[in-house]
């Protein structure tokens, strides 16, 4: 296993994972990205986001990518510069054999290598096997605090209004 910075060459690959995760997370329709977001949004003048890629080479020394995680920068108000990790996905057929731990090292370690004061995600309740693996590794899981999103639909709906 190798872990490495994602380059645009692999955003086909991220794409696939993205939509393996929404089949996992039961919103198999919600991605609408396609592989040229990713490219424009990860690898233009200024990058919206970074990307961690986790690849095995198979005996014909063919290489796949089978895990990623996904970050990018965030400024708080009480801490300064943060990381937050969007989405750090495992193929099916690679978990439980550490790729996921060995990804999650990596954004914590590029959080040390950055000097950020937090690495902040968000983990669904029912998600019991990540939440217990989080729980683990020491980070805190704040049951008080509500995420809190506006669709597209209630963007326009809530303009509308004004």
């Amino acid at each position: 296993m190798n872990i490495r910075k994602g380059n645009p060459e692999d955003m086909e690959s991220v794409l696939g994972l993205i939509q393996e995760l929404a089949i996992f997370e039961k919103e198999p329709e919600a991605v609408v990205i396609t592989v040229e977001d990713l490219v424009r949004d990860g690898f233009g003048e200024k990058p919206l986001f970074n990307v961690f890629v986790a690849e095995i080479e198979d005996e014909s020394s063919n290489k796949e990518i089978v895990g990623i995680a996904l970050y990018y920068y965030r400024y708080s108000t009480w801490k300064g510069k943060t990381i937050h990790l969007e989405d750090l996905i495992v193929k099916e057929k690679m978990r439980g054999t550490g790729l996921g731990s060995a990804l999650y090292a990596e954004i914590m370690k590029q959080g040390k290598k950055d000097n950020v004061r937090r690495v902040e995600w968000n983990v669904l309740d029912w998600n019991t096997p990540a939440v217990k693996f989080y729980e683990s590794s020491g980070a805190k899981i704040l049951e008080e605090w509500r995420v809190v999103q506006m669709d597209e639909n209630g963007i326009n709906s809530f303009l509308e209004k004004l």
